[in-house]
């Protein structure tokens, strides 16, 4: 398995620009605007990783790092809001939210990383503890819990070595090929099964109205989508508690990016089903014919 990367440190890996070029040097991530977070193993430096594509000609960019899609100051965030809870109000980490909605007639309390901090909630059997990335509280003019709803941010595992293209990219801006791929079994075994048990728990909670929200880039909607059997096996339904509303981004290449610009990201896909339909399909698997194993056995021994 082999690929490039593609976006580095905020920039197309393909961008020569003085600005590309400052922002790797600084490693800066600008969706944060602090240093980027993301560390390589060994060293423990800023690996500046955005986005990756495998090797293959029709293979597409595919987002790896979650702070990727928290471009144009959270703007997704804000849009989850308007979507939700059907009001425009101003977003604030935690419980400075309750001052400011007492001022500005409502306010939205965000509690995740660089926000409120993430919300520690008890697992199941009460061992142990779960995270959802992000808990929206639209709050009223007294500050007081009017609903809330979770958003569940993923992106793609890699696999293999980049290092030789990260290195290549902050010696000479160049594109070079390494061993990286994309983990995309990962997207079946854990994200699927905790969009189910996260949504079967949100559907309890009486402010919940909305459910639950999964963002992720359009590549890894369309790997979900496909696992899960299509639109077919998960219809559309109406906004409820038991919703799972599934919002994907991807870059807007309606006109070619300029170099020393960021690539803009936009919504590509949404679908809102329902937990029990996501489960319902996630259970509900295509087996192939039967006597495939020993169809494989003979091929082997036989030829």
């Amino acid at each position: 398995m082999s690929g490039y990367i593609t976006e580095f440190f905020g920039y197309r890996a393909d961008d020569t620009s003085d600005c590309a070029k400052a922002q790797s040097a600084t490693r800066h991530c600008p969706f944060l605007n602090e240093v980027c977070p993301k560390r390589l193993s060994r060293e423990r430096i800023p690996s500046g990783v955005c986005a990756v594509r495998q090797a293959s000609s029709n293979a597409p960019t595919v987002i790896c790092c979650p702070n990727r899609l928290y471009a144009d100051d959270y703007r997704m965030l804000r849009c989850i809001c308007k979507d939700a809870f059907h009001v425009d109000k101003a977003l604030y980490g935690g419980k400075t939210a309750v001052e400011r909605a007492k001022v500005e007639d409502g306010a939205v309390a965000v509690f995740g990383k660089q926000w409120g901090g993430e919300l520690r909630l008890p697992q199941r059997e009460g061992a142990g503890s779960y995270f959802v990335d992000w808990v929206l509280v639209l709050l009223d003019g007294e500050g007081k819990i009017r609903e809330f709803t979770a958003v569940e941010v993923q992106t793609v595992d890699t696999t293999g070595n980049y290092h030789p293209s990260r290195q290549a990219l902050v010696e000479s801006r160049q594109m070079v090929k390494s061993t990286v791929g994309i983990n995309w079994e990962n997207v079946s075994k854990r994200i699927i099964p905790q969009l189910i048990y996260k949504g079967q728990v949100l559907q309890r909670e009486d402010l919940c109205r909305a459910g639950l929200y999964f963002v992720c880039p359009d590549p890894v909607f369309d790997r979900v989508l496909r696992r899960l059997g299509g639109t077919e096996k998960i219809p559309a339904f109406p906004s409820q508690p038991a919703s799972i509303h599934f919002v994907s981004y991807d870059y807007d290449m309606s006109k070619t990016p300029e170099n020393g610009t960021i690539t803009p990201l936009n919504i590509r896909r949404s679908l809102c089903t329902t937990v029990y339909k996501v489960q319902e399909a996630f259970s509900s698997m295509t087996l192939p014919e039967g006597n495939v194993y020993r169809r494989a056995i003979e091929k082997s021994l036989y030829g």
